[in-house]
């Protein structure tokens, strides 16, 4: 297991402080989980866009557009400013995904995006909406791409499991080219319980159509959200918080007979339990 209170280091789980505004917005989930945002794309100011753009690598790979973190920065609070105004005036538009792989352990490739700078910028601030929002809504079986939690805290929870519970089997299970496969209009309409702001789901939506540009190719994305973009990983956690960790907390309730846990960490997760009659369904 390793060091096992190092913390993840991820741009992600590194987002712990709230701004007093997002404050407020996580509050108001924590009230209520059924409480709909109606007016969240003000928190995309020029401080929010500054903050995300602080969050990113200074050596980042430049996506389709060429520029550079360094670069960006030579006029930073003017690039920002501007970047603000296009957001609000519904000007921005988001460029193709730049395509390229990284090796798996298995000798496979594995597929990641680079977005454009701007980009990068304006989903990381909406991330950090986002996530004072889900934070609130978020079962304590996800570990994957969350402030203050890691693999390693998630590993812990499955030794202890394992080792001081009644445990009859186990489950290790990953989800299969999950980024690339994750159905945009199901996506939406699970953002919609919450998200009820059009400008902020219509801008989730230009990311997931934005494209793919591979060798100067370009081809539509229908489905999948890119490995790499600042988003994916909380849209990720969203979606599998609906079809999986809800279902198998409704699963529990109405037919479990033993002790059953889930622990998630992004797409991979364990499952454990003492009901034998899990096993075979």
């Amino acid at each position: 297991m390793g060091n096992s209170g190092e913390q993840a280091r991820d741009r992600t789980q590194s987002r712990v402080i709230l701004s007093a505004n997002l404050a407020r917005v996580n509050e108001a989930a924590k009230r209520s989980r059924q409480t709909r945002f109606t007016a969240l794309l003000h928190h995309v100011d020029v401080a929010a866009l500054e903050r995300a753009y602080r969050r990113l690598r200074r050596q980042a790979a430049p996506g389709v557009d060429g520029v550079t973190v360094e670069s960006y920065g030579q006029d930073l609070e003017g690039n920002l400013r501007d970047l603000a105004d296009r957001v609000h005036g519904g000007r921005y538009r988001p460029l193709p995904v730049r395509r390229t792989y990284i090796p798996k352990a298995d000798g496979g490739q594995r597929p990641l995006g680079i977005l454009a700078l701007e980009d990068k910028v304006v989903q990381g601030a909406v991330a950090e909406i986002l996530s004072a929002i889900y934070e609130a809504d978020f079962l304590d079986c996800s570990f994957g791409f969350r402030p203050r939690r890691s693999a390693h805290q998630a590993l812990r929870v499955v030794r202890e499991a394992i080792t001081t519970e009644p445990v009859n089997w186990v489950l290790d299970a990953d989800i299969r080219r999950y980024f690339d496969s994750v159905d945009h209009d199901w996506l939406l309409r699970m953002l919609a319980h919450r998200i009820a702001d059009p400008r902020v789901l219509r801008l989730i939506g230009q990311w997931l159509r934005a494209g793919i540009l591979e060798d100067g190719v370009y081809a539509d994305t229908v489905e999948g959200t890119p490995q790499g973009a600042g988003i994916s990983p909380l849209l990720a956690n969203i979606f599998l918080h609906y079809v999986l960790d809800l279902w198998v907390e409704q699963w529990k309730r109405r037919h479990a007979t033993g002790q059953v846990r889930l622990v998630r960490y992004a797409d991979d997760y364990f499952s454990y339990s003492s009901d034998g009659r899990m096993q075979r369904r």
